[in-house]
């Protein structure tokens, strides 16, 4: 599809048609196929989910959604991936209720400007939580791991889909991982203290 078409399917997905979002889908599905596989490796997800589902509830969990509007390509693949992200952490959820112990993995939110950020072993519902405190705290920056930790975006692009300079990026992905740090860092020091000595 052209960039005329998709810019006109955003204007429309930005006055709530409910039937943009459907368009956009479709003619996205093969980045956002991507995408979804992206999150299943992240998370660890097992052969049971797959990345077709994934993309498949993705749509159903954002097309029920009243009113929903995506004014350019940035929010769309940011929703669209938050949404994965919520659906990954669900299923985690279901899959640790099932059998003791989550599979627990390392977070390493840093590719691109050395001394990365690892937070030992924690589960993808910690990793969730703390992207729901951060959103509370600042929404653009839970939107900016999205598209870069989740969706593989380079920060010259969304410094590019932001219209901002690539060094703001870069420092608002340093304070996005301080604060990710900070939240997951006091979570694992809560339950810590919750199993006792």
């Amino acid at each position: 599809m052209q960039q005329q078409d998709l810019s006109a399917l955003f204007k429309r997905a930005e006055n709530a048609d409910p039937r943009a979002v459907e368009e956009l889908f479709a003619a996205l599905y093969q980045e956002l196929h991507r995408l979804a596989e992206h999150h299943l490796r992240r998370g660890g997800a097992n052969d049971s989910l797959g990345a077709t589902t994934l993309l498949h509830e993705a749509y159903l969990n954002i097309a029920n959604r009243e009113g929903i509007r995506f004014s350019d390509r940035n929010r769309f693949f940011a929703y669209a991936s938050r949404a994965m992200r919520g659906l990954v952490i669900d299923y985690a959820r279901q899959r640790r209720t099932l059998r003791k112990g989550g599979r627990q993995f390392e977070i390493t939110l840093s590719e691109d400007l050395g001394n990365p950020l690892v937070v030992g072993d924690t589960d993808l519902a910690q990793l969730g939580e703390a992207l729901d405190e951060l959103t509370r705290v600042d929404e653009s920056l839970t939107e900016l791991v999205d598209l870069h930790f989740f969706c593989g975006f380079s920060f010259a692009e969304i410094a590019q889909f932001r219209n901002v300079s690539e060094r703001t990026v870069q420092r608002d992905w340093r304070k996005a991982r301080m604060l990710l740090h900070n939240a997951l860092s006091d979570a694992t020091d809560t339950r810590r203290q919750a199993s006792g000595p």
